[in-house]
């Protein structure tokens, strides 16, 4: 089982559930008990795709996972 939780930066991120803490990208080490949780997911998938669809609604469409087809 994994939780889906978000930095102090506004970064999602998941963890397996139970784990002590979780660093994020921006350098912050986080209690992972100590944050809200926003969801839970099954499997890394599960929970990657949801870290994903938060972060599309607060930033927007990343054009590195969204490819567009260029001819």
């Amino acid at each position: 089982m994994y939780v889906i939780f978000r930095c102090d930066c506004g970064r999602a991120l998941y963890s397996k559930e139970g784990a002590d803490t979780r660093k994020c990208v921006c350098g912050r080490t986080l209690k992972v008990k100590t944050r809200r949780i926003f969801g839970k997911a099954g499997s890394f998938q599960e929970a990657a795709e949801i870290v994903r669809k938060l972060q599309e609604e607060r930033y927007g469409t990343c054009h590195f996972t969204n490819p567009v087809k260029r001819e």
